[in-house]
């Protein structure tokens, strides 16, 4: 850590989102704080985004006129490259996903600035993109014009990591989206998080809890689980058709809402429940390699993962026996395997012992280590 704080240099981090539930930002923009960095975060504020909370570096979320469409993105570019060309005595540029690369692109030309880029996931393989051939040409032209140039790249598992050097020649680095070592001195008890205490509880959580990534076929395979409840706690444009459901078959008694929560919350209603879920389909490039957050969180939080047989997933379920997959996505497969699992506690008990060396080894404090040996050169 710098002594004179006047003399700490300046990186200014951008991401599209609205900051609040960013994992992977906020560890990276607190790892920088800490190596000595001025850190400036910069995002944007939507109509419905909760009030940021204390962070230990500076914050800004941009007003847009537009929250989604061409039309976002196209003021999205343009008022990040005004706002990046504006700011002063910047020495080291980062650019979150592709959707900020050009305008942190153009600026680290125009000023001479450089520029490191983490990519979270396979942009260009997202369902939203695969489906408008037009939109996914576009970003991939702006992709193949700035990856070739750039120097000091991340990403998030070695699956993109192969598809990135695969077409570009440059293999990023690898850094997961792991969790901190969970340090939680009192938890609450499910009593008072008001969950059941005489059922087995199974957590789906997230940010991205999207159409078409499982949740409908959880929700739908809950009328043939038993003595278990499916606990959801988090966001995503899947959530008022997921109630509709609920509503619609009767599962009220069978599901639990909690929406969107910080971290802290969230990790509380993790640590109450039996084990997690991720449910990802291999529907495209992006969801067929990735290994999303709650993967570890749930690691950290000492309970066992079902998930999709997806690469990236089951390599980590597999390496450290930390639990076991869905047949497919069929309600009533599902269901089979999901009562099957709660039948045997000697399995969670086995399972969630395992999870131990898992989270020993999945945190940030280890695996930050890549990212500060890089950001290292720029202090």
């Amino acid at each position: 850590m710098f002594e004179n704080p006047c003399l700490a240099k300046k990186v200014v981090v951008s991401v599209i989102n609205d900051l609040v539930t960013d994992q992977r930002v906020s560890k990276v923009c607190s790892t920088l704080r800490k190596m000595g960095f001025e850190t400036l975060l910069v995002g944007r504020r939507m109509k419905q985004s909760p009030v940021m909370d204390t962070r230990p570096y500076r914050v800004k979320r941009m007003h847009l006129c537009f929250e989604k469409g061409p039309l976002f993105y196209a003021e999205f570019q343009w008022r990040l490259f005004v706002f990046l060309l504006f700011q002063k005595n910047v020495s080291l540029l980062v650019s979150n996903d592709l959707d900020t690369l050009l305008p942190n692109f153009l600026i680290s030309k125009i000023k001479s600035i450089p520029l490191v880029y983490d990519s979270h996931e396979y942009f260009t393989g997202v369902p939203e993109l695969e489906h408008h051939k037009v939109k996914q040409w576009l970003w991939k032209q702006i992709e193949a014009f700035i990856f070739p140039k750039l120097k000091d790249v991340f990403t998030v598992n070695h699956s993109i990591a192969d598809l990135f050097e695969k077409q570009y020649g440059i293999r990023p680095k690898v850094v997961r989206n792991v969790p901190p070592v969970l340090k939680m001195d009192k938890l609450p008890s499910r009593e008072a998080l008001a969950l059941p205490l005489d059922k087995k509880i199974m957590i789906l959580q997230g940010a991205g809890i999207n159409i078409n990534r499982g949740a409908e076929e959880m929700v739908e395979a809950m009328q043939w689980v038993e003595n278990a409840i499916l606990l959801i706690v988090g966001g995503g444009d899947v959530m008022e058709l997921l109630k509709e459901m609920v509503s619609r078959l009767h599962l009220e008694e069978k599901v639990i809402f909690k929406g969107r929560q910080a971290f802290h919350k969230l990790m509380q209603y993790t640590s109450a429940s039996d084990f997690g879920l991720s449910l990802d389909k291999p529907s495209c490039l992006n969801y067929q390699f990735s290994l999303p957050n709650k993967i570890f969180d749930y690691l950290q939080a000492g309970i066992p993962v079902v998930a999709s047989p997806l690469v990236e997933i089951k390599n980590i379920i597999e390496k450290y026996q930390v639990g076991d997959f869905i047949p497919n996505h069929d309600p009533r497969l599902m269901a089979v395997k999901i009562n099957e699992i709660v039948l045997h506690d000697d399995w969670l008990a086995q399972w969630k012992k395992n999870t131990r060396k898992a989270a020993a080894e999945l945190n940030w404090e280890l695996e930050s280590k890549i990212l500060i040996e890089v950001y290292k050169k720029y202090v």
